[in-house]
């Protein structure tokens, strides 16, 4: 396996984990008071955002060639950065 195509079994793998995270948010927020519940939904909505757009990212850097890949790993690395702490965050409030 080439370093590309660890990178992003790495980074889908990372995705899939967010996902599964971002769902049973979703199912805390389902419990939660009404008040709660539409800022809960409002965080999950913009973490959903970032996600689509991380994806995005990932397959972008699916379809590069193996020279351009690397000047798109950074962009990427910047996104699942922000993901991350979206998601940590909102583990964090939503506890």
């Amino acid at each position: 396996m080439d370093k590309k195509e660890e990178f992003q079994n790495k980074l889908q793998a990372q995705l899939d984990d967010w996902s599964a995270e971002i769902d049973q948010l979703k199912a805390k927020a389902d419990k939660a008071e009404a008040e709660a519940k539409l800022a809960y939904y409002k965080e999950i909505e913009e973490i959903r955002g970032m996600q689509k757009s991380a994806q995005d990212k990932l397959n972008e850097l699916k379809e590069a060639s193996e020279e351009a890949w690397e000047d798109l790993k950074e962009g990427v690395e910047s996104a699942w950065g922000s993901l991350s702490n979206a998601v940590r965050s909102a583990i964090s409030r939503f506890s």
